[in-house]
């Protein structure tokens, strides 16, 4: 359970990051709005506030963040970007799953 409910709140916390950086892009790489600048920092803002949610060391969560970030990057460029993933994407994701995967669950039973 422990494993799930990390992952679902890693996976809210990379979207947030994912959508406060990419407002700023379509702002200056396809001249969309600066008016894109509010809802960006306010994502960035819960992006950060939600990696505050995990009761172990921070250096431990940034680890584990990681890992379901660059598979949520991946999701996000298949159906946002729509580009097709290729195989080295798809194992990349899961070698790194499974990493983040190992950390969490040796390491999120304990505060330090």
């Amino acid at each position: 359970m422990l494993i799930l409910k990390t992952t679902a709140l890693f996976t809210v916390t990379a979207l947030a990051e994912i959508v406060g950086c990419y407002l700023p892009w379509l702002w200056l790489k396809k001249n969309g709005s600066p008016w894109l600048l509010l809802p960006a920092a306010l994502s960035l803002s819960l992006f950060v506030w939600l990696l505050t949610l995990h009761p172990t060391a921070s250096g431990r969560v940034y680890a584990a963040y990681g890992g379901v970030y660059v598979a949520t990057a991946l999701v996000w460029l298949r159906f946002i970007d729509e580009v097709e993933l290729n195989i080295t994407d798809i194992l990349g994701a899961i070698i790194i799953l499974i990493g983040a995967a190992i950390i969490i669950l040796g390491g999120f039973g304990h505060s330090r």
